[in-house]
């Protein structure tokens, strides 16, 4: 019988705009920040730390030759712990969760953090394809790649347009859905929703992102990205510098901590799935089908949804193909106004998640986003006192 997987500790910075707040932060650093968070808010023995799995996409410069290690280095972890870092493009610490939670349940370890980081302004979207097409190193594209796929250049940009028409949304939609994300967040702030998740870094606890002033007006004033296209950078996820990470850990890892620590939240199911690289960001449905068949649940078992709002018709999409409630969808805003740091949003999203659980007494938390090349990752949580020792023994692969 497999182990339980339990969040005994989730923390995020505050987001940071481009050349914003968290700047100067070398990408590294700030990443250790969260680790000893974690560590601090869990009271874990540092050496009990069994591995450190780090989601990162731009891999290169201040983020190269595995950011993850370099972020245990830097932290208040002994050398002995190692860390490595994991790429599967915007859903790269979401995938970190999977992978630290499929260790804890095999029993292979006990308690491991999975966190993420992401500078984008230190080392800027695209940075590893752009230097190295630059250096004459070549494209990322194969010749077996562009003969399936002959004349496409995969974009998420058009494929946030695809999605659009596919699904008819037009502009004024996406910039209502855009408008939302930051009047939830605005009001989320406002009412100290973030003050539990958020690790304040030089006194940087509010995420910078956020239009609190934003109107109908402002938002479809920003002009668009593509001509007769829909998608405005005022619709789509914002530049955002970050790090963020949970704690999991199984039965044995959590007697180990003792009385320190107390389970947030149970990881009840974790697919990962692939689609249509092309339109691309369309897989966060199939991800979430899947997710719920394998979990054997409906999706009106959810209490609250973490969409990642790469691009506004993402979660639009996902309404509407899945009939989910919108009022349950990203209820403290999402990337549009809290910003995208790429890499650290799994962990991100996955920390607002469980708080919000908490916070507004939910028990299910569902969890998905699209990822460079067609692919996503779902997870459903279940927040930790909604289970009974009977219940915990009969689902023991709900997260709670």
């Amino acid at each position: 019988m497999s182990e339980e997987a339990f969040i005994v500790a989730a923390v995020r910075t505050a987001g940071g705009k481009r050349k914003g707040r968290l700047a100067a932060w070398h990408p590294v650093d700030l990443a250790a920040q969260v680790i000893d968070e974690l560590v601090a808010r869990s009271g874990a023995d540092p050496a009990a730390i069994d591995d450190v799995l780090m989601g990162c996409v731009s891999q290169v410069g201040e983020q190269a030759t595995n950011v993850a290690r370099n972020a245990v280095l830097a932290s208040k972890l002994p050398e002995s712990v190692p860390g490595t870092s994991i790429d599967r493009q915007c859903g790269s610490s979401q995938q970190a969760i999977h992978f630290a939670a499929q260790a804890v349940m095999s029993g292979a370890m006990d308690v491991v953090i999975a966190a993420g980081v992401e500078s984008m302004t230190r080392v800027p979207m695209g940075s590893p394809n752009a230097l190295a097409e630059q250096a004459g190193m070549g494209w990322y594209q194969s010749p077996a790649v562009l003969e399936r796929y002959d004349g496409v250049r995969f974009s998420q940009f058009l494929g946030a347009e695809m999605i659009a028409r596919k699904y008819g949304f037009g502009r004024e939609a996406l910039d209502a859905f855009a408008l939302e994300s930051h009047r939830k967040a605005a009001a989320a702030t406002q009412a100290g929703a973030f003050k539990a998740e958020i690790l304040a870094i030089d006194g940087h606890d509010t995420d910078e992102g956020i239009r609190y002033d934003a109107t109908p007006d402002s938002i479809g004033a920003v002009k668009l990205l593509q001509e007769g296209g829909v998608i405005t950078a005022a619709n789509a996820s914002q530049i955002c510098d970050g790090a963020s990470g949970v704690m999991i850990v199984n039965g044995r890892g959590l007697k180990a901590l003792g009385g320190s620590a107390k389970p947030l939240a149970r990881i009840h199911h974790m697919s990962v799935i692939g689609s249509d690289p092309v339109i691309m960001l369309e897989t966060p449905i199939p991800a979430t089908e899947r997710a719920l068949q394998r979990a054997g649940m409906a999706i009106g078992d959810i209490d609250l949804f973490e969409v990642n709002e790469a691009f506004a018709s993402v979660p639009l999409a996902w309404l509407q193909a899945l009939g989910a409630d919108p009022a349950r969808l990203n209820v403290h805003g999402g990337a549009i106004a809290l910003g995208h740091p790429l890499g650290a949003s799994g962990t991100k999203l996955m920390t607002t998640l469980v708080h919000a659980l908490r916070r507004r007494g939910g028990r299910y938390g569902l969890q998905t986003m699209c990822e460079g090349g067609g692919m996503a990752n779902g997870r459903s949580s279940r927040r930790y006192e909604d289970l009974t020792p009977s219940a915990r023994r009969r689902h023991f692969i709900e997260s709670q």
